[in-house]
């Protein structure tokens, strides 16, 4: 798992050797979801969260979302030069 941001109660971040697409994992107290950041902003996965909660970790994601395509970039480019 690598952490990108500590936002609020919100963890976001990224786990290693998963699939190409890229998203975000987001942990919240009692729950988590899965957010694709391509081709847009959209929730992949979600677990015991409200919608009121998802909808607050998607404007988030939204706003954070060229950051979060950087992280992801940057992060497989370096775990796929070290195999």
């Amino acid at each position: 798992m690598h952490l990108i941001l500590t936002e609020g109660p919100y963890r976001f971040y990224l786990f290693s050797r998963e699939e190409q697409r890229k998203h975000v994992h987001v942990s919240a107290p009692g729950g988590e979801v899965k957010i694709w950041l391509e081709p847009e902003t959209a929730v992949a996965k979600t677990v015991n969260l409200s919608n009121t909660e998802v909808y607050r970790i998607l404007k988030i994601t939204e706003s954070k979302k060229e950051e979060f395509s950087e992280y992801w970039t940057r992060h497989f480019l370096r775990t796929s030069e070290q195999d």
